[in-house]
């Protein structure tokens, strides 16, 4: 019952998180119009837009024009029915938390999608996000919010500081985007960071292994990485930051 509630509901999500990654950073309303192709500028019909089958049924291509459709979006669509699914499955449907964790599991979807197309994390997202975590914690995670506020300071410190020390290898966005994680997660900010750090040098000496002295002047989006962070946090934050304070502290 769970499943079959939030892996649709998931799929619906991320064909608008496709809506929101394409027309945000192009400085476009994500209500008005309806979605057209951008090949032809058809409007597309609405057995034509149904999320992951209508791409698979018409072969990635318009139905119009037979402009390549992108796969990045019935991978984004995939990726959000299974993250919902997960959350759900995980926390459960009549839990009061998922009005907080899916808008912010959608969040960090969107700005991964976003950064790694346009190397920016927009403020028309986070701002916004920022607002709702906070408002929505103070109603149905009122004890958290102390713990919430606090994390989120401290994440936007740490990561304004590694962005003072580094400019180029941290961007402001990418430093908003933690402070708004903290504000989601608490505690588990700590291994959401973590596991950023990791994965982006991993992927960082990846890239320079590859281009050698040229991998130093390629940039890595951060924010999908933070994204990643903020999935396990999800998962397994409160386990990991419990794990750490037993056998560390």
């Amino acid at each position: 019952m769970e499943l079959a509630f939030a892996a649709p509901f998931g799929l619906v999500v991320g064909s608008f998180l496709n809506v929101v990654a394409y027309r945000v950073p192009r400085g476009e309303s994500i209500v008005t119009p309806a979605s057209r192709c951008p090949g032809c500028d058809t409007p597309i019909k609405p057995w034509d837009n149904i999320p992951l089958l209508s791409w698979i049924f018409l072969r990635g291509r318009c139905r119009s024009c037979s402009t390549r459709i992108s796969a990045r979006y019935p991978l984004v669509e995939l990726v959000t029915g299974l993250l919902f699914a997960g959350i759900v499955l995980s926390r459960g449907v009549r839990n009061d938390d998922l009005v907080v964790l899916l808008p912010f599991a959608a969040t960090l979807i969107a700005v991964a999608d976003i950064d790694l197309e346009h190397r920016i994390v927009p403020n028309k997202i986070l701002l916004p996000m920022a607002v709702y975590g906070i408002a929505a914690s103070a109603v149905v995670r009122t004890d958290m919010l102390p713990e919430l506020l606090i994390a989120g300071g401290a994440a936007f410190t740490f990561l304004l500081l590694a962005a003072l020390i580094h400019p180029a290898g941290m961007g402001m966005g990418d430093v908003k985007l933690a402070g708004v994680m903290g504000l989601y997660l608490g505690a588990s900010i700590a291994p959401a960071l973590l596991v950023a750090f990791l994965s982006g040098s991993v992927v960082g000496i990846a890239v320079m292994l590859r281009h050698g002295a040229q991998g130093r002047k390629r940039g890595v989006p951060f924010a999908p990485f933070l994204a990643l962070g903020g999935v396990v946090a999800l998962f397994a934050g409160t386990q990991l930051v419990h794990l750490y304070i037993h056998h560390f502290l």
